[in-house]
């Protein structure tokens, strides 16, 4: 009976999670010039930020895990001119309310 509620225990906490991560949230007018000005879940943002690297070739060919900002990504990193693929979530946070 133990295993059965540690599962179903486990199973809320997924739900939790992952309504949270689905709630849409407005981004700052910098993060707007990427994923566009309505609310969108944090999930639908990373993957709108990584159309754009992709699509602007905005990878380190020689470090694939660093991301060479450009102007509207400068914006939104916090001037950076390079941050890594996982510092990323972090300047997210900063602009999406």
């Amino acid at each position: 009976m133990a295993a059965s509620k540690t599962a179903n225990t486990g199973t809320t906490a997924a739900k939790k999670l992952n309504s949270a991560l689905a709630k849409p949230l407005q981004p700052s007018k910098e993060l707007a010039a990427i994923v566009g000005s309505s609310p969108l879940p944090r999930t639908e943002v990373v993957s709108k930020v990584w159309e754009y690297i992709k699509a602007n070739d905005l990878q380190n060919p020689e470090n694939k895990r660093e991301i060479l900002a450009d102007d509207k990504l400068q914006a939104v990193f916090g001037g950076k001119s390079k941050v890594s693929m996982f510092e990323m979530n972090k300047y997210f946070a900063q602009h999406l309310s």
